[in-house]
């Protein structure tokens, strides 16, 4: 690893000072980019993100993927985590922190406010990042665009009934302008890109040598992508810090938690840890865009529904770098 990939994390928290600061002394910038935007998905940060997930797609063997079905273990863990208990769990958290723990501390109408948000997050796999974290895992290319294909082809049909359920209405409009532009914007383009790359320069040889060279751009894209993200919420950030806080307590603790069951799982099934890392992170992170998207329809642009979506983008980064960190150090664990 280079200096520069060896502290990761680093460069990360000064990408979150420098986003806050940006936000703060020059507003119209953020604005500008903000502005940028289609269907709830920020198009400056939709480029940067098709940066980072293009050169694992660029590993992306096609004719493998008729393997990987041979290897049902890893999939299912994911299914059963992502839909089965986290958004549930995630629930019960919001619950436990909003109207217990924090009682004293929230007013009740911002209290559910922000359960709702939380609820939101945790029915809404990650779609795209998860690319990210697999690369730096060294995880299989292959197996992890299968198993973000199944679930965005289960959140299709399982996102809203499971929202209306925990949130306890009876309609909701899911934006599928949001969530189909992101399946293509961050799935199906990059894999188009990545096969188009792959068939060009022919040999493994030549392959290989050519992610080595584009591998950096991926750290660069996502170091630049965390500068934007801090950038567009900083003056959040610097208002409601308490609130942020207390929003991101019970999100870590999903997080944290979910990691470990998925991964302790994989780890007691004999899942090679190549399959079995970005299984556990895809049910950690989340599909940001699309639960903001559906908290600013539901509740509104200003409600506490949609600043609790936006502190699970803050939390998230430096969250699974973490577990990125972790997964990479117990990797000799596995078979």
């Amino acid at each position: 690893m280079s200096i520069f990939e060896r502290y990761l994390s680093l460069w990360i928290a000064l990408a979150m000072l420098a986003g806050i600061a940006i936000g703060s002394v020059a507003p119209a910038l953020v604005a500008a980019v903000a502005a940028a935007e289609v269907a709830s998905v920020n198009l400056v940060v939709a480029v940067l993100i098709w940066a980072m997930v293009y050169p694992m797609m660029v590993g992306v063997d096609p004719g493998s993927l008729r393997d990987v079905v041979k290897q049902p273990r890893g999939l299912a863990i994911t299914l059963a985590v992502n839909w089965l208990i986290k958004p549930f769990t995630m629930a019960a958290l919001a619950v436990l922190f909003f109207e217990g723990l924090f009682a004293d501390l929230i007013a009740p109408a911002d209290a559910q406010q922000y359960i709702a948000g939380l609820i939101l997050l945790g029915a809404a796999p990650c779609t795209a990042m998860v690319f990210v974290w697999s690369q730096l895992t060294r995880g299989d290319e292959s197996y992890t665009l299968l198993q973000v294909s199944v679930n965005d082809v289960v959140m299709v049909f399982a996102f809203a009934p499971i929202v209306a359920f925990l949130l306890g209405v009876t309609d909701i409009a899911v934006p599928w302008q949001t969530l189909v532009l992101s399946v293509v914007l961050f799935v199906a383009l990059p894999l188009a890109a990545g096969v188009w790359t792959r068939r060009r320069l022919g040999s493994a040889a030549r392959i290989d040598a050519f992610r080595d060279r584009v591998k950096p751009w991926s750290v660069v894209g996502l170091i630049a992508t965390v500068v934007i993200l801090f950038g567009l919420q900083g003056q959040v950030i610097l208002d409601r810090p308490q609130v942020i806080a207390l929003i991101a307590v019970p999100i870590l603790l999903q997080s944290y938690g979910i990691f470990a069951l998925a991964y302790a799982a994989a780890w007691a099934l004999r899942v090679p840890h190549r399959i079995a890392a970005p299984c556990a992170l895809i049910g950690t992170s989340n599909f940001f865009e699309l639960a903001v998207a559906v908290a600013i329809s539901l509740f509104g642009l200003n409600s506490g529904a949609a600043l609790a979506t936006v502190v699970g983008v803050l939390v998230e980064v430096p969250v699974m770098l973490s577990l990125v960190a972790l997964a990479n150090r117990t990797r000799a664990r596995f078979a």
